[in-house]
């Protein structure tokens, strides 16, 4: 073969393999509303930057006529780019190519990268749409998932991992993205589950569809799996984009400066009367967070799951920082298991790459019931605990009312290593709301008294003014100071400049043993 027909020869097999599973599949792509994985590539990362990998990788399966149906690629387009002039690794599956399902080959292109992103300290993006396990190659399918999901829980904590679900997501294949530090999925186009509806028929005789089941509504309420649940495939890649400006390249790096002109000694008024007077009156605790953040920006996660309480990234004079935070809107802003998981996966994460958390506080305590106590709330619970008290990064604290009881200590008390703990004179730091005080230490007088209304307005009066307020805990140094609200902003950028070089650390160990 001359030196132009081996050029030639070069091209025709790019262009082959760009053609994946050919025009008419790619069609019926479009059709469904969905994209094929290089356009969704080229949404995602800057452009002209994409380096694929393993082109012309070809299944190595001779059983049920597969040795005739080899496409370039096999199913999956990997290699690396960048978003924001910052290096990642890709991998996009392919459903035109066998529906997308993962074969040997197929499997060792997304190890190959995965092991590259750790080696070189680079985040891992996987765009899923996959029909499952290549059913011809049996086993050896399946062996491709256990090595991807190895390699999933080896980067975990060194580089950010993060998966979108743009197709269905099924069987065994649901459980790298499990692992992955968030999940997003698009409404109406993408699903996960373990076992789809007709098995579930089958087994169970129960009615589902596919989207109820596992679609992304289920997945970003219900269950918790999907932190985003986006309304189109450009919106979730654009997310994607948006969410990798908060976090570090990996674990031994601090997440990247984000520029603004917000200036660090702003002063809102508005804050001053956000916490209403009554103590049981609701108010959103995201008009806080956003009011101090750099220009008022919020990225919220998980912002449909467990509403009772909130997270997410934002900035504070330039430094992205994790928020998490009661939310007296929904349940009074009780602690659950859901809100307890929810909170302690976002700080764990946080705490694995370097980013500090900002904590606002109002709680009135875990949420009563027998459902909590049956589903496990003890052990629930004390993940959150102990997320808090295993992470080392900056811990700054603002209670802005409540902070009662055992769930005072969950949220980043002075107690489990909070650097600074600040609280607004409207913060009531207590065992208990006066309400339930009096009826505990004045049962018998209450059960007394002539005009037992009145006796116990006045000792839950009584209780208020000597208890429920921060000064008691300021005295003892376990609030560091009582601020205004309006003051919110700068002294929390003020703190993380002091906090910057904050070194701490746990005991020697393998790990600990989380209550799972």
């Amino acid at each position: 073969m001359s030196l132009p027909e081996r050029f030639e020869e070069l091209r025709r097999r790019h262009a082959l393999a760009e053609l994946g599973g050919g025009e008419e599949r790619v069609r019926r792509q479009h059709k469904a509303g969905k994209k094929v994985a290089r356009e969704r590539l080229e949404l995602l990362l800057d452009k002209g930057t994409f380096a694929e990998v393993d082109k012309f990788v070809v299944h190595q399966s001779h059983d049920f006529g597969m040795a005739e149906q080899q496409v370039l690629g096999d199913g999956v387009v990997t290699g690396s780019g960048r978003i924001h002039g910052r290096p990642v690794f890709v991998f996009a599956q392919d459903f035109t190519v066998f529906g997308g399902s993962l074969s040997e080959a197929y499997a060792r292109k997304i190890c190959k990268i995965m092991d590259l992103a750790v080696k070189t300290g680079v985040p891992v993006i996987g765009l899923n749409d996959s029909g499952g396990a290549r059913i011809q190659e049996g086993v050896v399918s399946l062996a491709g998932y256990a090595d991807i999901f190895l390699r999933n829980t080896l980067a975990s904590g060194v580089v950010p991992q993060i998966s979108a679900v743009m197709g269905p997501c099924a069987g065994g294949a649901v459980y790298s993205p499990a692992i992955t530090d968030f999940v997003f999925m698009v409404k109406h186009s993408s699903y996960m589950f373990v076992t789809g509806p007709d098995v579930i028929k089958a087994v169970t005789h129960e009615e589902v569809s596919a989207e109820e089941l596992g679609g992304a509504g289920t997945h970003a309420a219900t269950s918790g799996v999907a932190h985003f649940a986006a309304e189109s495939e450009e919106e979730c890649l654009a997310l994607i984009r948006e969410l990798l400006t908060f976090l570090p390249q990996n674990n031994l790096e601090d997440p990247p400066i984000r520029a603004t002109l917000d200036p660090a000694d702003r002063v809102d008024e508005s804050l001053q009367t956000i916490v209403p007077e009554q103590p049981n009156k609701p108010y959103d605790i995201k008009e806080i967070i956003r009011t101090v953040l750099d220009d008022h920006f919020f990225f919220e996660v998980h912002a449909d799951y467990a509403q009772n309480i909130v997270v997410g990234f934002g900035g504070l004079g330039g430094r992205p920082v994790g928020i998490v935070a009661n939310q007296p809107a929904h349940l009074a802003g009780c602690l659950d298991i859901s809100a307890s998981l929810k909170g302690a996966r976002f700080v764990r994460f946080c705490d694995c790459f370097n980013v500090p958390l900002v904590t606002f506080e109002d709680v009135p305590g875990f949420l009563p019931g027998t459902a909590q106590e049956y589903g496990g709330i003890i052990k629930h619970g004390a993940k959150l605990l102990y997320a808090y008290c295993e992470a080392t990064v900056p811990k700054i604290t603002v209670i802005t009312r409540k902070a009662y009881g055992g769930a005072y200590c969950v949220m980043s008390s002075k107690h489990i290593r909070g650097d600074a703990n600040f609280a607004y004179p409207t913060a009531e730091i207590a065992v208990m709301g006066p309400d339930g005080a009096v009826n505990i230490l004045y049962r018998r007088e209450l059960e007394q008294a002539a005009d037992a209304g009145a006796f116990k307005d006045e000792k839950t009066r009584e209780y208020r003014e000597k208890f429920a307020n921060p000064f008691v805990a300021a005295e003892r140094g376990y609030v560091d100071e009582v601020i205004e609200p309006r003051y919110t902003r700068s002294r929390l950028i003020a703190m993380l400049d002091l906090l910057h070089t904050k070194r701490d650390s746990n005991p020697p160990k393998k790990h600990g043993n989380i209550p799972l």
